[in-house]
């Protein structure tokens, strides 16, 4: 368990250290990312580091979950206010919001996704998914009260949504971010008011 700062200079130090360890990680890849590194990043003693963090584990599983959590902020925060738009205008804001986090670090996003083990990111990646997908049941449920399979719908559009967004950002495909956002926009209007087939 590692040591909780208590008083404002600990959690100097801890962010400190955090923001070294994001810094080696996003630089150096998973492989080359030790403490010692770290250490060195932040200007302190392997030994200070070892003060907050046991070892590189406990400093990994609070980069993912600090990474997840800010990139959902920053969804969260550009739909906020959006959630009485129309889907012609919420959808496209949606995925331009989704775009804007995935981008925002999108070197680290490289490692998360590439390098570093599922089990530091899996849980704190299913809580910025359920968050997401709670949005948008919440906003379908509002769009019509009491139509069944809210949550599957949210789901399956927030999933491809992240899917296609990683893999543009990580790609780079000659699409420009318009011709995406336009037709991500179209996949999900789509499949909004699409007639199901059975």
């Amino acid at each position: 368990m590692r040591k909780e700062p208590r008083q404002e200079r600990s959690r100097q130090m801890v962010e400190r250290i955090v923001a070294a360890g994001r810094t080696v990680l996003a630089r150096d890849g998973y492989a080359r990312f030790v403490t010692t590194r770290v250490a060195d990043e932040a200007g302190i003693s392997p030994g200070s580091l070892y003060q907050y963090f046991r070892n590189k584990d406990e400093l990994l599983t609070v980069l993912m979950e600090r990474f997840w959590a800010e990139t959902g902020d920053r969804v969260t925060a550009s739909l906020a206010d959006r959630f009485t738009d129309p889907p012609e205008r919420l959808i496209p804001n949606a995925v331009e919001a989704l775009l804007s986090a995935m981008e925002h670090d999108s070197q680290l996003l490289r490692v998360v996704t590439e390098e570093v083990p599922p089990r530091y990111s899996e849980d704190h990646l299913h809580a910025l998914r359920r968050r997401i997908q709670d949005l948008g049941s919440a906003y379908l449920a509002g769009r019509a009260p009491g139509e069944r399979g809210g949550t599957t719908r949210s789901w399956v559009i927030v999933s491809a949504m992240e899917a296609l967004s990683v893999r543009w950002v990580l790609e780079r495909p000659a699409i420009r971010r318009e011709e995406l956002v336009e037709e991500l926009t179209t996949l999900v209007t789509n499949y909004l008011t699409g007639t199901k087939t059975v």
